[in-house]
């Protein structure tokens, strides 16, 4: 799936984030336990969705820091050094390599938003159901 792809799930999923937390002021006591409960359980199931293809990428990223932590110098030194040696094609299998690890990193940012936004989404009408309850305590005293 292209990273605009995923942007664009994102994107979808947060205006119906908005939508049922907007629709969940008309909603039922009952309805609207319902829909948060559904809402609580999806949030759970990306999370351990996320939990797993986190530890995939951490190995990534602490290849990556290791990486930041080399001094200027020797980053130079490389640099020139493969340029002076490379051929077409590892060369291109470099880029390949270091373009799917780009794009592995730009979809697990993507999953972490889609994550926050279903997190979000859940809080929210939480909070509208808790604010019921208020309203219903308050009313009955």
């Amino acid at each position: 799936m292209a990273l605009s792809d995923d942007l664009a799930r994102l994107s979808a999923r947060a205006k119906q984030a908005e939508d049922r937390a907007a629709e969940a002021r008309t909603q039922t006591r009952n309805r609207l336990q319902e829909t948060t409960d559904q809402a609580g359980a999806q949030a759970r199931e990306t999370a351990e969705q996320l939990q797993a293809r986190a530890a995939e990428v951490q190995a990534q990223v602490e290849g990556w820091n290791d990486n930041i932590q080399k001094s200027w110098s020797q980053h130079v030194a490389d640099v020139r050094s493969r340029i002076d040696a490379r051929r077409a094609q590892r060369e291109a299998d470099r880029l390949e390599r270091d373009a799917r690890n780009a794009e592995d990193y730009a979809a697990f940012a993507i999953d972490l938003a889609y994550s926050a936004v279903e997190e979000a989404e859940y809080a929210v009408l939480e909070a509208t159901l808790a604010r019921l309850d208020v309203d219903a305590a308050t009313s009955t005293s």
